[in-house]
């Protein structure tokens, strides 16, 4: 069923519409401090990360694999295919006697306009036990589906919530 584009929420200063985001997405670096938590060790800590910016849907953060703790990350069964970025490829992340099957994902040879994150890894923040951006704790994206983040700088609506499916 198609919905109608729901009406933006406006930005105050130092925010970001997503509905200002482009479709197809951009790749964008950050260096803004990217941590996650799972089983209430931190697994993952970087300031060399990129986001991808899509229209209607908050931020996903894409880190560099040596961000990871060693022993974090496994090779997950499955796999799904990314209009715009490609094959990906799914990570089961396990730390502190927690283990998040099939919780990251990333694309190993992704399209052209996304080459330059080749091999960095995502996660879903709401299967993790806590993931922050320069220290503000991320709220995830609704829905199972999108493994966006959401932060103070972002407004929506988000994507994700049942009834968004045809924005």
């Amino acid at each position: 069923m198609f919905r109608s584009r729901p009406k933006p929420e406006k930005p105050r200063a130092g925010q970001e519409s997503v509905w200002d985001y482009p479709r197809p997405p951009r790749l964008e670096r950050t260096h803004k401090r990217i941590e996650i938590w799972l089983g209430g060790e931190k697994i993952a800590d970087t300031t060399e990360a990129f986001r991808v910016l899509e229209t209607s849907h908050p931020p996903g953060y894409y880190l560099p694999p040596e961000a990871f703790a060693p022993g974090v990350l496994a090779v997950a069964q499955g796999s799904s295919r990314c209009e715009f970025k490609g094959a990906a490829t799914y990570w089961t992340l396990s730390a502190g006697g927690k283990t998040a099957e099939a919780a990251g994902w990333s694309y190993e040879s992704p399209t052209p306009a996304f080459q330059e994150m080749a091999g960095y890894i995502a996660v879903y923040p709401g299967r993790m036990d806590e993931c922050r951006v320069d220290g503000e704790k991320v709220i995830p994206q609704p829905g199972n589906f999108y493994g966006g983040w959401i932060t103070e700088d972002v407004v929506g609506p988000f994507k994700g919530a049942a009834g968004t499916m045809g924005w």
